[in-house]
């Protein structure tokens, strides 16, 4: 997009994450929190209406910071 490569999962991505973002349905979640926990993520940010409450302690317990249920454009707008 834009010119630049897609990946098709996380672990095929050449460089550190810092932040992995969810727009995906909450069901998918779960298994996609434990991927960004194994390739070091920093973050993970789940969408507006995306909830998983389960997932977001597994990772904030893993050292990840996680934000859930909340829009970057928005929060970044409040400032």
């Amino acid at each position: 997009m834009h010119g630049e490569k897609g990946y098709a999962t996380l672990e095929e991505i050449p460089t550190k994450i810092d932040v992995v973002d969810f727009f995906i349905n909450s069901e998918l979640v779960s298994r996609n929190v434990d991927r960004a926990i194994a390739i070091g993520a920093k973050a993970i940010w789940l969408q507006l209406g995306v909830i998983d409450s389960q997932s977001v302690d597994r990772a904030e317990a893993a050292g990840l910071v996680a934000i859930m249920d909340r829009c970057p454009a928005i929060e970044y707008g409040k400032r």
